[in-house]
């Protein structure tokens, strides 16, 4: 388990608390990480929690805890918290989830026994603060660190961050203290918040840098000589080291003690090919190196023992080349090739080598076309390939559109290229069609231009079997506007206006064309200036005059007489009527002959209303 350390806190008493620095050695609190399990929660209290309750029925209350490896596979988990697994790569790995208390008070309590005095020691745990970045108002984690008792280091506010943070510090055994009780205490008050998770609690030997140089990896020949290691110690913390060489069989557990390696130097002198991981464990004197509890350990140093000698079997496909070294072959035969390997050993490659003939590598294919010519919806998909030897590594287009068994969102009626090369490098290319539907078509005609009052007919041309049509403006109202079966109408257009059609086939299959339809407004009237109101059947209205297709209406039509006084009003007449407007008189009585005075209000076609003043004169 990896663990990040950064943290140099103020302690209460006014030192500084710091992370190690140098070497650590095996964690001795072997229970921190809380283990690991398949059911979600640890179902037996463990009892390291002084003060608080366990609860096996997540999530805890205050001053509760629990041992999970997952708060996301909690039913009611609270909506603020974060749902997380434990701070390892192990899916079923245990980590303490702790909601704190009202009161401060410890959450975790061990002892620790059989360690060695006057040794430094690293004290350091794993912390989230379990609550989701960006939730208000709820108190953060602060958490002290103790030993027997007294506090050694304080986290301070623990931030909402989402993730993991480790925490910790170093001190020293004082003379003869050889065990020690770690505690974990919870500083903030409990309520809403202050709610932690907790794993990887770890207390290490901490020593000086201890290393095996150089770390990369050292490789020697199986005919070539002893390796020589040395240990490399950078500190003062070791008046008398001590040194033991230990060898893994993997470099990860498994370590063991090799006999009488307790020098600086160590000949690894097995020259036998293989990988040989060692390290070398450090203590102050003898009697501390005995001690696991009082030992850190270097790095890890890998040692591999490569071969001279090498027997290759491969097969390639007929054109192909196989090179060894500075030699090119092409023809089934057995080969053998000295040279000088990358790990300098001198090497004798033996090559038994078979070249194939051309296998007719042919795929079998399945084709979705499009559901419709202007839709990306299309499929070409490989369901077998024959006659070559898998597996098989495919590339559609030279691998711009993949490399699957299969490549998605197609447009019919065009070509795609497929390459598939096998386990031996024989290789095929195919062109491969995917076939499209017919293409709609559907045309509304160019760009027309009428004069306002003027009628329009629009009328589609299509050349597929129309289920529905769907017609829309930008601004007016059409005739056809929810008549699905309207190929065409006839209408007055009364604004410039951009008119769409949508045309849908039985297979749901649209197509949309549009055309501008460019009004021009034209507002003309005729106001007579004189009329004769005698009832002689000639010019016996005042009156407004103009073409009715154009015009919706006289809004308002008033005469004043020559003081500003209403004599006559009227709305909503009709345009030219030949009984409509002023009959020279005024509540029924008869005006004098003269010059009067009128207001006219006019509605257009298009909803514009302009406003018309002037005089008229009346005789008699």
């Amino acid at each position: 388990m990896k663990y990040l350390y950064c943290f140099l806190l103020l302690l209460p008493f006014g030192a500084y608390a710091q992370t190690c620095d140098g070497n650590l050695g095996d964690n001795i609190f072997e229970e921190g990480d809380f283990g690991s399990g398949s059911s979600n929660n640890l179902l037996t209290d463990p009892g390291i929690a002084p003060g608080y309750s366990y609860t096996t029925s997540p999530p805890p209350n205050d001053g509760f805890y629990v041992i999970t490896n997952n708060t996301g596979a909690w039913t009611n988990l609270f909506p603020t918290w974060l749902g997380i697994g434990d701070n390892s790569n192990d899916p079923n790995g245990y980590m303490m989830v702790v909601n704190a208390s009202f009161d401060p008070g410890l959450f975790y309590d061990q002892v620790i026994e059989d360690l060695c005095e006057d040794t430094q020691y690293e004290f350091s745990a794993d912390i989230i603060n379990l609550i989701a970045v960006g939730v208000p108002d709820h108190i953060d984690p602060n958490v002290s660190f103790l030993i027997d008792g007294n506090v050694e280091f304080t986290t301070g506010d623990i931030p909402k961050t989402n993730d993991w943070q480790t925490y910790g510090f170093t001190f020293s055994t004082a003379p003869g203290q050889t065990s020690l009780r770690l505690s974990l205490r919870n500083n903030a008050p409990g309520g809403i918040g202050n709610d932690l998770a907790l794993d990887n609690i770890s207390f290490r030997t901490c020593g000086d840098a201890a290393s095996i140089l150089p770390e990369q990896p050292a490789n020697i020949c199986v005919d070539g000589q002893p390796l020589s290691l040395f240990a490399t110690v950078t500190g003062t913390q070791y008046e008398n080291p001590a040194y033991q060489w230990q060898i893994s069989p993997n470099g990860i557990d498994g370590w063991m003690d090799i006999p009488g390696a307790n020098d600086i130097e160590y000949i690894h002198d097995i020259l036998i090919i293989g990988e040989y991981y060692y390290r070398f464990q450090l203590a102050n004197g003898t009697l501390n190196l005995m001690n696991e509890k009082c030992r850190i350990n270097s790095n890890i140093k890998l040692v591999n023992v490569r071969p001279t000698e090498y027997f290759v079997t491969d097969t390639i496909c007929t054109g192909l080349t196989y090179p060894v070294g500075s030699s090119v072959y092409d023809a089934t035969g057995n080969y053998v090739d000295s040279l000088i390997n990358t790990y300098g050993c001198d090497s004798i490659i033996y090559t038994n080598l078979t070249v194939l003939p051309l296998p007719e590598i042919e795929a079998e294919l399945a084709l979705s076309p499009p559901s419709c010519f202007n839709v990306n919806d299309g499929m070409i998909s490989v369901t077998a390939i024959n006659n070559g030897f898998p597996p098989y590594d495919l590339a559609w287009n030279d691998g711009e559109l993949g490399t699957a068994d299969n490549i998605a969102s197609l447009v019919g009626d065009e070509t795609y290229d497929l390459s598939i090369t096998d386990r031996f490098g024989c290789r095929a290319d195919t062109t491969v069609l995917l076939p499209g539907p017919t293409s709609l078509f559907l045309d509304l005609g160019p760009d027309q231009a009428v004069d306002l009052g003027d009628e329009l007919t629009l009328q589609a041309n299509v050349n597929f079997m129309v289920d529905s049509y769907f017609w829309s403006s930008t601004t007016d109202v059409l005739p056809c506007s929810t008549a699905a079966d309207c190929p065409g109408f006839t209408w007055l257009p009364t604004n410039t206006q951009t008119v769409y059609l949508t045309a849908e086939d039985a297979n749901g299959c649209v197509i949309t064309d549009s055309v501008q339809i460019v009004v021009t407004p034209i507002y003309d009237l005729y106001i007579p200036n004189i009329f004769s109101p005698n009832r002689d059947g000639v010019n016996d209205y005042f009156t407004v005059y103009g073409e009715s297709k154009r015009i919706n209406r006289i809004a308002s039509f008033e005469i004043f007489n020559r003081w500003g006084q209403l004599l006559y009003q009227e709305s909503d007449l009709a345009i030219g009527a030949s009984n409509g407007g002023w009959d020279g008189r005024t509540n029924g009585r008869v005006v004098d002959q003269g010059v009067y005075l009128y207001r006219i209000e006019v509605e257009f076609l298009d909803g514009t209303i302009r406003e018309y003043g002037g005089d008229i004169t009346l005789l008699r």
